[in-house]
């Protein structure tokens, strides 16, 4: 994701990764989709995530940005929230995403901030507001996660992520 190593974590997370030998950088990012897209996660809490992706190359044949790509940033950023709620034992599985799009962009950069709505022992639910530049709600979507415990085969998965 190119400038992932800018993203801000909380101390106390760090700290819980680094000791499982984790690399958060590589595990909070967008993954391989996320690259393609160019999302870029700049903050990350269980209380906030922020995240950008370029309108260029996201966009529908009239050349507004794709809603599907706006899913995208939604779905990363509030996953990443949830993972950052359930912690290193828990691992995050989207069940849920609404996402309703109130204005067209054509170019720039868009925002999108993921705030908790729920967060309990076995799901959370975050809401994600999609700006522009000129701070004009582009987005705003609904995620829900399921937050299931960790299993030995997902341990490997998650070292090799990093």
């Amino acid at each position: 994701m190119g400038e992932q190593q800018h993203v801000k974590f909380p101390q106390e997370v760090i700290d819980e990764y680094a000791a499982l030998g984790v690399d958060l950088l590589a595990l909070f990012s967008a993954g391989h989709l996320g690259t393609r897209m160019g999302v870029q996660i700049v903050e990350a809490s269980a209380d906030r995530v922020v995240g950008t992706m370029p309108v260029e190359g996201n966009t529908q044949p009239y050349g507004l940005l794709h809603g599907g790509a706006s899913a995208v940033l939604a779905e990363t950023l509030g996953s990443v929230g949830s993972m950052l709620h359930g912690g290193s034992s828990k691992i995050a599985v989207g069940v849920d995403l609404n996402c309703t799009h109130h204005r067209g962009v054509r170019s720039g950069l868009v925002t999108g901030v993921a705030t908790p709505v729920h967060r309990g022992r076995s799901t959370a639910t975050y809401e994600i507001v999609i700006t522009d530049e000129s701070d004009k709600r582009v987005c705003t979507a609904r995620l829900t996660c399921l937050l299931r415990d960790v299993t030995p085969g997902d341990e490997q998965l998650i070292r090799a992520a990093s």
